[in-house]
This record gives structure tokens, sequence and C-alpha cells, in this order.
């Protein structure tokens, strides 16, 4: 499993590395609608997974925009000009990779071991925060307490409070869409649904009783923030 989360990932960064290179060069230019999905998975030769995956990166930096019923567009110039982040938000950006890096060891770790140890109730807390977030996206409210309660409940189901004591320093801080509200993913129901799906893959993981399958779901998380994160980086101004 590690193998083929960590091929998704690195196929989803050359998509997404291409249609940045054509939109930069003027190859895709402003208004312009980007292939249909079986188009780039023949383009790519990737699945469907990977084509989304890319896609909704490239939404959530403002670099490309859905238009209901038509399909994927190019953003005008100005929602791409350095996104209009405020300096303390460009300012995050190192600080929330590295942040995101040393979750990824902990956080991963934290799965797998709440998989063999949680609680029929611990679970149950889990369960109940993704639900929560559900339930938020749907109303179309702000979910980055949803989504630290996730974590929190996970590190809680390891029985080590040093898990517990680490996401209580850092705070929602770990959310990183908190830190970047004028982000458009920070409102973005596509993009939060995905986060979703993606804790309700760890959630499988923690409740099958599965260390190694909650570990790699909570990994591919990471990973898939730190590649937007990066590539919001790569947005800035120089």
């Amino acid at each position: 499993m590690t193998t083929h989360v960590r091929g998704r990932q690195r196929l989803a960064q050359r998509v997404i590395d291409e249609l940045r290179t054509q939109i930069e060069a003027g190859k895709l230019r402003v208004g312009d609608q980007l292939p249909t999905e079986p188009q780039l998975e023949a383009t790519f030769d990737v699945s469907r997974t990977v084509v989304r995956e890319a896609i909704a990166d490239l939404r959530a930096a403002g670099l490309v925009k859905p238009v209901q019923g038509k399909g994927v567009f190019v953003s005008d110039t100005s929602a791409r000009s350095g996104l209009s982040l405020t300096p303390v938000e460009i300012g995050s950006i190192p600080e929330t990779l590295e942040l995101l890096e040393f979750r990824m060891a902990t956080e991963g770790e934290a799965a797998a071991i709440a998989a063999y140890r949680r609680t029929a109730e611990q679970e149950a807390a889990i369960a109940a925060a993704n639900r929560k977030m559900a339930m938020l996206i749907e109303q179309g409210l702000s979910t980055v307490e949803a989504d630290y309660a996730f974590h929190m409940a996970i590190a809680a189901a390891t029985n080590n409070r040093f898990y517990v004591d680490v996401l209580r320093h850092f705070g929602q801080r770990t959310i990183p869409r908190g830190q970047f509200p004028t982000l458009p993913e920070a409102s973005d129901r596509a993009y939060l649904e995905k986060v979703h799906a993606e804790h309700a893959e760890i959630l499988a993981g923690i409740a099958d009783q599965d260390a190694d399958r909650a570990r790699q779901a909570m990994r591919a998380h990471m990973m898939a923030s730190q590649r937007r994160y990066r590539l919001l980086a790569d947005l800035q101004p120089q």
C-alpha cells in the first residue's frame, strides 16, 4: 500500500506540474477550459483518481475554477497573482510545510497505534468528529474545529498522553487552512469533501484494526496537504 500511495502522489504531482507549466507559458490562457477528465487520463496515462487529486490541488491554489455543468477553466490573472494572500499568510507557508512534515511522522504512527489500542468509545469519538465535519461541509460552515477534533480523537485513541500533548501544544494551528482564510480551499466544498474522504479512509483503517492501513492513510492525507502548500509556495512572488 505504501508504494501505491507514493506512486499516486508522484503521478498527481506530474499532472500538476505540467498543467501549471502550460498555464504559465500561456498554452492554457485565462478562461480556457481544461481538457476533460477522460482526456487528461489518456494524455498522462493515469487514473481518474490521480486526475481528480491534481485538479483539486490546482483549484485549491486558485489556478483553475469549476463552472457548474461546463467544466474546469483557467482562473483570471488577479486570482493567480499571489492569490491575494496577506503578508501574514505568505509568511506562514514555510512553517506550515514544516509542521506537516512533523505531523506525517507523529500522526502516522498515532493512527497505527490507535488502530490496535482504541476502545469502542474512542472509535466512536473519531467517527463522531468525522460526521460533524460532513455536516458542517453540507451547511457551508467552517470545518477547522471539527477537523482538529478528528485528529485529537485519534491522538486520544493511542492511549499515550504524549500524542495528545503534542496536538494540544499546536492547537488548531495544526489545520493549515485555518491559517489561510483567503485561500480558495478554505471554503471550497469539493476540496473539503476530499479532505473528509481522506479522513474516512483513516477511520476505516482504525475501525478495522489495520495498523498499516491507518498509518498509510494518515501519511497520504499529510502528503496531499504538503503537495498543495508546496504549490502555493511556488506561486508566491520571489
